[in-house]
This record gives C-alpha cells, sequence and structure tokens, in this order.
C-alpha cells in the first residue's frame, strides 16, 4: 500500500489567502432544508419482489382500504411487490405544489427495484406531520442478473433508485427568514478570526454597528422588515467577499488507505525519531537418512528447522526546532517507511509533545 502525502500549503512560498463568499462560508439562521421519510409499497417488479412478512401485511391493508379483503389465512406471493423506505429532503421555503427527488430503497429482500412503481406515499418529518406525497416510476442504475446453475452478477446497487420530481410538497415549513429586527449568520467553521473579518466586512459596506459577533460562530446583522427588501439585502450580503481565518494547524490520517494529510502551520520541536521492525522467518525442511546398500536399516526422514531473526537498520532522523511542513515531508520520503509505521511515528511524536498540530486519526 502506497502512503499519499498531501500537502495542502506550500510553506517555501509566501500565502496567499482566497477571498470568498460569504454565502460559501457561512448559512443563515433558520433557513434550513428539513427530513422526510415514508413508508410505501413498489409495484410491477419482474419477479424480484420481497418476502418479508410485513410487505404481505401492507399489501392486505392496502387492498382493504379499496373494499377488497383476502381472506386470512391466503397467500397472495407477492413476487412482484416490494416493502420500500422514501426518504427525501424537503428544501427551505419550498410550497405546496412544487417538486423535488426522492429516493426509495428496499428494506426487506427483495433483489431489485428495476422496472417497478411507487404507490402514492406519504412523507412525515420529525412532528409526524404529513409535508409531501411521493409516487411514480422508479430510475434505477443497478442491475443483477442470476443463472440456473446458482451463478449470479451484480452492478451496482439495484435495491435503491430514485424519482426525479416524484413527490409534491403539500404543506410549508415555516421559518424566521422574515421576523424580528435581524439576520444572523453562523459559519460553516467556527473560528473567532472569520467572526470578525466578517463583521469588519459588512460594518464597512453598511455603516458602523450594523454588524455584531455573538460568538465564533455566530454574526448578528441589523437587516430591513419589509420582507422584499430583506430578500434584496440578503443577496448584497450573500455575495460579499471575505478573507476567512487560516485554520488550526491538524495532520489527519485515515489509517484504513494509509492517507496522509498535513496542514499548514504543521511544526515540531527538536526531536529525533528511530523506528525499525524485526523480520522473523521459520522455514521446515525435511533431510531424507539412507541406510548403506548392503545394511539392514530403514530410510529414515527427519524434520530440520531453520530460525532466521533480521532486524531493520533505519536511520535516526533528527528535526530542529521549527521545523517545517516540507522538511517533515522530506524525512518521510527518506525513511521510506509504511503507512503503519507513519502513523505510529506521528502519534508518538504527539505524546512526546514534540508535534505541534492536532492529531486525527479517522
Amino acid at each position: 500500500m502506497s502512503v499519499i502525502v498531501v500537502l495542502l500549503s506550500m510553506l517555501s512560498a509566501p500565502q496567499l489567502v482566497m477571498a470568498e463568499r460569504l454565502k460559501d462560508i457561512a448559512s443563515v439562521a433558520g433557513v434550513r432544508s428539513n427530513q422526510l421519510v415514508g413508508y410505501g409499497l413498489v409495484v410491477g417488479l419482474d419477479g424480484t419482489g420481497d418476502k418479508a412478512p410485513f410487505t404481505d401485511q401492507t399489501f392486505r391493508n392496502m387492498m382493504s382500504q379499496f373494499g377488497i379483503t383476502i381472506p386470512s389465512g391466503t397467500n397472495p406471493k407477492l413476487k412482484n411487490v416490494a416493502a420500500v423506505a422514501v426518504h427525501a429532503d424537503l428544501l427551505a421555503f419550498a410550497k405546496p405544489g412544487q417538486n423535488m427527488d426522492i429516493t426509495v430503497s428496499s428494506i426487506g429482500n427483495a433483489s431489485s427495484l428495476r422496472g417497478g412503481t411507487l404507490l402514492m406515499t406519504p412523507l412525515k418529518g420529525a412532528d409526524g406531520q404529513v409535508y409531501a406525497v411521493a409516487q411514480g416510476s422508479l430510475v434505477v442504475g443497478g442491475f443483477g442478473v442470476e443463472g440456473n446453475d446458482g451463478s449470479s452478477l451484480t452492478v451496482n446497487v439495484p435495491s435503491v433508485g430514485r424519482i426525479p420530481n416524484g413527490a409534491i410538497v403539500e404543506r410549508a415549513v415555516p421559518t424566521s427568514f422574515n421576523q424580528g429586527d435581524s439576520l444572523v449568520f453562523n459559519l460553516n467553521s467556527s473560528d473567532f478570526t472569520t467572526a470578525k473579518r466578517v463583521v469588519d466586512r459588512v460594518n464597512q459596506l453598511l455603516g458602523k454597528g450594523m454588524a455584531s459577533a455573538m460568538d465564533s460562530t455566530s454574526i448578528r446583522v441589523t437587516a430591513p422588515r419589509d420582507p422584499s427588501q430583506r430578500v434584496s439585502f440578503m443577496s448584497m450580503l450573500e455575495n460579499l467577499e471575505v478573507d476567512p481565518g487560516e485554520d488550526r494547524a491538524k495532520v489527519v490520517i485515515n489509517s484504513r488507505t494509509g492517507t496522509i494529510v498535513v496542514g499548514q502551520h504543521v511544526k515540531v520541536d527538536p526531536v529525533a525519531i528511530t523506528h525499525g521492525s524485526l523480520t522473523v522467518s521459520i522455514n521446515e525442511n525435511f533431510d531424507v537418512n539412507q541406510p548403506n546398500a548392503l545394511g539392514q536399516g530403514e530410510t529414515v526422514v527427519t524434520p530440520r528447522t531453520e530460525l532466521n531473526a533480521q532486524e531493520a537498520i533505519n536511520p535516526m532522523f533528527m528535526f530542529q526546532g521549527s521545523t517545517s511542513l516540507q522538511e517533515i515531508v522530506s524525512a518521510v520520503n527518506q525513511v521510506g517507511a509504511s503507512p503503519s509505521d507513519l502513523i505510529a511515528i506521528l502519534e508518538a511524536m504527539k505524546k512526546a509533545g514534540a508535534l505541534k498540530a492536532d492529531l486525527i486519526v479517522l
């Protein structure tokens, strides 16, 4: 497994801070999407439905609503029906009559939803209220085939599909956007420096005292009460360019893939490091002992074990004080350590207090 070291910045060159729009680094309090979920049936499958008991129960309940009663003890043998979970995100300011995309996932043992049609399914929010109704033909990207000998081939995931514009909004979610005398911007990444720069930039544009920082995440901005003026006001603010503050020094390690991401401002105190490994090999051989040509003995096979222990000699390398990112990467490449070795080295440096950065292991 190869080690991938990603350099987020080159410390040998001057740092250039790129300005970002306010809409890209912050969101408006009260303006958010809401998750919806529902349970329904997909019909019209080509024999790839499920055999779960709750599918049979759901089918019976649905038929009873149309005045059809299935006798107790009768197995309808639903090969073309599957029970599914339907979920979607209701965007902010979505109004009744608008459409939204939905995702349909099998919750039984259906092998594929390809070719199926979702029957009318109410979608509920966390408060138990119905906010949308879904129905339509599924678009499934995966497929699966099986042979008579039991062999099978599956491409992608055929048990999940989507319906573009498959749900109609039935209820709007109230928001606090048009309430009060101010708007609150919440930074995507909490940072005192960024919050101060946003306040300074807004006050520079609108006037002193129009914006104030509540903490490292939230900035309150005085806004007009009239809804139409507030929309124009928001359009102006969200396109305002701000220089965000630089993030904390971090080293992120993915132990599964061996990926190491070293951020800028990572420093180490003077420290000497050596990392070696012991390799032990065991070989089992057999010796054949033959008697003399005219002897009365028998051929005997005796085992022979060879043990060999070898310790790798890795050079010790030393980091001077205020070592930069470029020097750290160069030293790591010279050692040629494996991903597990690198993780062990970085964790030991952090424990020793030599690594001046947050060590994050995924």
